[in-house]
């Protein structure tokens, strides 16, 4: 019997060890952090959507996600617990969701995901995706990606594919909806970039939902957005897509207990395509050698604010053009007049409106004329030519012939015939009484005595200056601190300062239109980094309205600079006047100077 203890306890020791073991086993179990990614597919097409989920076994903080660079996030992030007890122990997973839609074929690396757990910082493992050209997506009625594919199209427009060069063209995107599915929201993803064409978008304020048919279907749709465009070069030119993420709302075979359909919610990616459009250059017959590039339908003025008038009084002269074309894409013919009749540059006004048929309007150049003799002086006729696209011929107006008639002031040997002085008198020869004063008869000399510095005007002078200075200097250090103290002037100053300095290189520029408005350019994205302390090139232009509004900056001043902007970046496609430059140039002074005085 006594025997046996030692097996006993031996066997009693080995179960105490085994529990003990299995104790820690469970308890360091619990006690691992887990932090993985996971995806619903490695390999995916184009036209499908691929999940990522972010999971976690223990609540952390401060999760930061990889940057999907390669991926439009259409959803998410979606945040999941799930917090449960099984046989007494505690199970806990946390969920960051993202539902991404790939931006084009390739192969991509999800990078790491990190989170904070207890004060340890935990990463995820990159993961590889493969995205492959589209695929078939399967046309289950009750999935509700796929009829949503089937309800919602979007549609762009274009009134002529093949225009020729500065020829109005308009294209129209509208999003086409069947009558059985709803729209909660939209978020524009790709904005189409109109490159090497001028644009203007139509303000559409107050669309309503229309009825129409597409692919023969009836469809409601809306249309989103109106742009016309001029093409400024010949050839094939691409329009890059609009595209949308659409939140919608589809039907699904299945009721409710009275009978009524129910919906499913769904994510749709919808794109209006790439366009193309083959723009005709104009043709090389018959055009004329004073064309400036004018297409459409015009008419042609000259006027003079007066005919009749004396000397050193003014008069303008207006050169006009009105009708329905590129107005804002071409040159006005110069005035040409006597070289008698003083021409100051002129100054250029636009009155133009652009709706869905182009621009519509007139613009006009105004000189103002100082005549200085007295005369008669004819200002020649001058012509304007442009292309007209109704013949697809060019036509040339001319102005009519117009004599402005001087009746007092002086006469000038230059002027008209009737004003030509001639002389045959003879003109009497005046000798001067220094004719031969280079012949000197008499000398002057000196004697050469030394002199001393001691006890002369210059000794004397340097022994009081430092008495003279010491005022002067106590005079000009209590101007600095005045100066110093004036808050509100040395803000006034600093801004002029800052004004010039940003603007020296555009200033030089000034006649140069790409060089002028690239320096112009420089100057307000690097004003912005030195006044906000912030890097321009990741803010957009409505970041940029709220950071100046935050900062105390009147709207005026605002819209002005945002104008300045939109300025620099119209101008690589439209022909600029050197005034239009200067006023520009002018404004821009103006602009960052009132930001400088006004910013908190």
């Amino acid at each position: 019997m006594f025997g046996n203890q030692p097996v006993l306890i031996i066997m009693k020791l080995k179960a105490y060890i085994t529990l003990l073991l299995t104790l820690l086993i469970t308890a360091s179990t619990l006690a691992q952090v887990k932090f993985e990614a996971k995806v619903s597919k490695s390999k995916l097409g184009v036209n499908e959507r691929l999940r990522v989920d972010f999971e976690m076994n223990k609540d952390g903080d401060h999760f930061i996600p990889p940057d999907f660079s390669n991926f439009t996030v259409v959803g998410g992030p979606n945040q999941s617990v799930s917090n449960s007890w099984i046989n007494g122990v505690r199970s806990f997973t946390k969920t960051y969701s993202y539902f991404l839609a790939p931006k084009k074929q390739g192969n991509f690396t999800i990078n790491q995901a990190s989170i904070t757990i207890d004060g340890e910082t935990y990463k995820t493992i990159p993961l590889k995706i493969e995205v492959t050209s589209a695929v078939d997506i399967p046309k289950d009625p009750n999935d509700p990606d796929y009829l949503a594919a089937e309800n919602i199209h979007l549609v762009a427009e274009i009134s002529k594919e093949n225009p020729y060069l500065n020829e109005a063209i308009t294209i129209v995107y509208k999003l086409y909806v069947s009558p059985n599915t709803g729209v909660d929201n939209w978020q524009e993803i790709n904005s189409p970039r109109y490159n090497d064409f001028w644009s203007q978008n139509i303000d559409m304020q107050g669309q309503k939902v229309q009825t129409g048919t597409y692919n023969g279907e009836d469809y409601r749709y809306l249309v989103l957005r109106k742009t016309v465009l001029y093409p400024q070069k010949t050839g094939k030119l691409d329009i890059e897509p609009l595209s949308l993420n659409i939140s919608v709302q589809v039907p699904t075979n299945r009721r409710d207990i009275f009978g009524r359909r129910l919906m499913a919610q769904a994510n749709r990616t919808v794109s209006a395509g790439n366009k193309t459009i083959h723009v005709k250059p104009l043709p090389e017959a018959g055009k004329p050698a004073d064309f400036s590039g004018a297409v459409g339908v015009f008419d042609f003025n000259v006027s003079m604010s007066k005919t009749e008038l004396n000397a050193s009084e003014s008069f303008q002269a207006k050169v006009e053009v009105k009708g329905k074309g590129n107005l804002k894409l071409f040159n006005l013919p110069k005035i040409s007049l006597p070289s008698s009749l003083e021409v100051y540059e002129p100054e250029h006004h636009e009155n133009v409106q652009t709706n869905i048929d182009g621009m519509q309007g007139s613009i006009s150049d105004t000189y103002t004329v100082v005549p200085q003799f007295k005369g008669t002086y004819p200002t020649p006729s001058i012509s304007f030519s442009y292309f007209d696209l109704k013949s697809e011929t060019y036509k040339r107006l001319e102005s009519k012939e117009v004599v402005i008639n001087v009746l007092q002031g002086p006469i000038s040997g230059t002027g008209s015939q009737d004003n030509l002085i001639t002389s045959n008198s003879k003109q009497p020869v005046i000798l001067s009484s220094e004719q031969f004063a280079f012949i000197k008869t008499k000398s002057n000399f000196t004697s050469i005595t030394p002199t001393y510095f001691f006890q002369t005007k210059l000794f004397w002078a340097s022994l009081l200056l430092p008495f003279l200075v010491i005022p002067l200097a106590i005079l000009i250090r209590r101007k600095k601190a005045e100066r110093d103290a004036d808050i509100f002037g040395n803000r006034i100053r600093n801004a002029d300062k800052l004004a010039k300095k940003y603007l020296g290189h555009a200033k030089k520029a000034l006649g140069q239109k790409e060089a002028f408005y690239i320096a112009l350019e420089k100057a307000l994205h690097n004003y912005l980094k030195a006044k906000l302390h912030l890097e321009t090139s990741d803010l957009s232009k409505d970041k940029i309205k709220m950071l100046l509004s935050e900062r105390g900056v009147n709207e005026e001043t605002i819209s002005d600079f945002s104008n300045l902007m939109e300025n620099c970046d119209l101008a690589r496609y439209t022909p600029i006047t050197a005034v239009t430059m200067q006023q520009d140039y002018d404004i821009a002074a103006k602009t960052i100077s009132l930001i400088d005085k006004q910013a908190n």
